[in-house]
């Protein structure tokens, strides 16, 4: 049962990462510094999980990697969604080096780079940000992780 858990959050996590890049490479929209960093949940479960394929690591020591992971994805997403609806301001996360002092060459590399702002949505499936997407995918594996945690011994 465990097994068929990690492989099925392996090929979510797989396919999230692929759809993430397809859209930012093959349909041009560029990520917000949040968009990256909400990719980085998905990376580590591919590596833990696969060195749990290879290794053979203690069951539980693994779902409890994994619902920490995800309930931090669920929490970044949920903070992203916020500043996206205009609950939440934008975070130097967002934000270029406004607040330092730079001079004139840096001034120019600043605003050559293409900093997405956070709070804009570039791109959504039927009318939902990928942001809610991920809210709704961390959740449910969160919860699916800590179900099984819970009747582990």
């Amino acid at each position: 049962m465990v097994k068929k858990i990690y492989l099925s959050i392996l090929i979510i996590s797989i396919l999230a990462l692929i759809s993430a890049y397809f859209i930012e490479y093959f349909l041009g929209y560029q990520p917000c510094n949040l968009c990256l960093l909400e990719r980085i949940p998905y990376a580590l479960s591919i590596i833990i999980i696969l060195a749990n394929f290879k290794f053979k690591f203690n069951d539980k020591s693994i779902l409890l990697v994994l619902i920490i992971i995800f309930v931090v994805s669920a929490l970044l997403s949920i903070y992203h969604l916020g500043i996206e609806q205009g609950l939440i301001e934008e975070s130097f996360v967002c934000s270029t080096k406004d607040n330092l002092n730079l001079n004139k060459e840096q001034l120019l590399q600043e605003l050559q780079k293409m900093n997405i702002s956070c709070k804009n949505v570039a791109f959504t499936i039927f009318g939902l940000s990928l942001t809610t997407y991920n809210i709704l995918l961390s959740v449910i594996i969160s919860a699916t992780l800590i179900k099984i945690y819970a009747k582990q011994k």
